[in-house]
């Protein structure tokens, strides 16, 4: 069945999107997790993933064009499945033709033409807006509810905070963009919704938002087989419950619910769906316990099998937060699609830390090595911009800009906020900058406006005390700096007499689709040059 793709509301502030770039062609086939666009937002340029799979039918914005959140874009199904009822609001129409063979099967083409306008009526009629779960960041599959800010009965207006979502970045506010008398909470808190899910109604008070959600699906509930199959095949229904997800060849399921069913070694074809219209969800893959029936194949195997000895000490198993398992697949999809190659280098400090105190002496903020290395590394992309990159596929896509992420371990695991234009600012201003979006980030009060739009990224672990280590490229960049502790070490003159030399080392992870080794060699001499040689960057 086809599905309508809809402007997501990118950000928290977000009204209307700008198509940048279309990356799919009508007829183009189409896999879940594909870049359909890019989308500009009023924060950022980002990409717009398909959560659904089949052929791109239909794209209803040109290139350049802008659209409002909730507006339709594409179009994806079945290759020659008609689609255009749906962008007609014919969506809840299709379910009347399974229908009117129930009381006169004798005249199929009567009862068809007299309850499509019923039913289209019935969904149109009602005054009421369907609230869905957005894409809050680029990143984003799911999102988990923490709490609700309005009940049902409340009056809602646009600006309004419906709910507090989690996220796989931070805990953000869910704002209404429709105003009217909150009617329906489809979501308890703590449960997970996935991006494009329903999650409450507003509209009129009193209005039928029942029939909102029954008929104003892009799916008919694929539940409801032919009628004469049901009534003689009643008492079996309960075992084939899980079949209710299946419409036409295709299996309604979210992908991260197929993905997490197949880690699990799960068959989803038994798992019973709990979300629109029978979509299988994660929480069904969660608590999906096989049947009996389903089990007994495997009976003779498991007596045969020696029993697994209990592990000593026993263990604990802990829930996968949003950001683990966003952070699981991104590096993973990285270090497995982008071919790596690392380069180390010294760098030799000591003018670095002669400079340091006069510099704090004289700045509001107290500058730190690493605000030294955001600076250096800054002005080093500026002059090869060639590792100011980002691999497209297609394309490699130069940046005129710096946006230098910055690695911030918090509880959960890592975020990378963003310093912006960081070649145009001060060694101060990036040092309060930083202090103010790594607080940020532990509270888990960063905005996407605060965590998008990086060209570069830096990792430093010289605070714990490692020497040196390589770090995974983070997407769409094309380069990470991992920057290891400042050690003191032996030199040797050339008259063969020592003295001591403080040495950082770092290691540059390149994608070598983008960037070679003599060019991020060159890169690290620069970089190298102007730590050396700090007063350099002051002037």
């Amino acid at each position: 069945m086809a599905e309508v793709i809809r402007m997501p509301k990118m950000s928290d502030t977000m009204e209307e999107g700008v198509i940048a770039e279309w990356h799919k062609k009508v007829g183009d086939t189409v896999k879940s997790g594909d870049i359909l666009a890019d989308v500009e937002t009023d924060k950022a340029t980002m990409e717009l993933e398909s959560y659904e799979e089949g052929t791109l039918l239909y794209i209803g914005i040109e290139k350049g064009a802008s659209v409002p959140v909730n507006g339709i874009i594409a179009v994806v199904g079945k290759e020659g499945e008609d689609y255009k009822s749906l962008l007609e609001g014919g969506a809840a129409a299709e379910k009347a033709p399974e229908k009117a063979p129930e009381k006169e099967a004798a005249q199929p083409e009567t009862k068809v033409a007299d309850a499509t306008p019923a039913v289209k009526k019935a969904a149109v009629n009602v005054n009421a807006a369907i609230i869905r779960m957005p894409k809050m960041s680029d990143t984003m599959e799911e999102g988990v509810l923490v709490s609700w800010q309005k009940k049902v009965g409340d009056k809602v207006k646009s600006g309004d905070i419906l709910a507090e979502v989690e996220t796989d970045k931070a805990t953000m506010e869910l704002e209404a963009y429709d105003e009217g008398t909150l009617l329906y909470q489809g979501v308890e808190p703590g449960a997970s919704v996935p991006v494009d899910g329903i999650i409450a109604v507003i509209g009129e008070e009193g209005a039928d938002y029942k029939a909102l959600l029954e008929g104003g699906s892009s799916e008919p509930a694929a539940a409801e087989p032919t009628p004469a199959k049901q009534e003689t095949a009643a008492p079996v229904a309960a075992s084939v419950a899980g079949e209710q997800v299946v419409s036409g060849d295709r299996l309604k399921a979210s992908p991260l619910a197929k993905k997490l069913a197949e880690e699990k070694g799960i068959d989803i074809q038994q798992v019973t769906g709990s979300g629109e219209n029978g979509r299988i969800v994660k929480r069904d893959v969660d608590s999906f316990v096989p049947s009996e029936k389903a089990a007994a194949p495997q009976a003779p195997a498991a007596k045969a099998a020696a029993p697994a000895p209990a592990p000593a000490g026993g263990y604990e198993d802990l829930p996968v937060s949003q950001m683990r398992k966003t952070i699981a697949r991104r590096l993973s999809e990285s270090l497995f699609t982008a071919p790596h190659f690392y380069v180390t280098m010294e760098i030799n400090m000591d003018k670095a830390m002669a400079l340091r105190p006069q510099l704090n002496e004289a700045s509001s903020a107290k500058i730190s090595f690493n605000d030294m290395v955001i600076k250096a590394a800054a002005l080093a992309l500026k002059k090869h911009p060639e590792v100011n990159s980002a691999w497209l596929g297609d394309k490699i896509r130069r940046y005129h800009y710096v946006n230098i992420g910055v690695a911030v371990a918090v509880e959960e695991g890592l975020l990378v906020p963003v310093v912006r234009d960081a070649d145009l600012k001060g060694l101060a201003a990036i040092s309060g900058e930083v202090k103010t979006l790594a607080g940020k980030a532990k509270d888990k009060k960063l905005q996407p406006s605060e965590w998008e739009g990086n060209t570069f990224s830096i990792s430093n672990l010289g605070m714990f005390g490692v020497d040196e280590f390589t770090a995974i490229i983070n997407p769409p960049d094309s380069c990470i700096l991992a920057v290891g502790g400042i050690k003191k070490v032996a030199a040797f003159k050339e008259d063969g007499t020592v003295y001591p030399v403080n040495i950082m080392k770092v290691t540059l992870s390149a994608d070598h689709r983008v960037v070679d080794g003599a060019l991020a060699a060159t890169f690290l001499q620069t970089l190298k040059g102007l730590l050396e040689n700090p007063f350099s960057m002051l002037i």
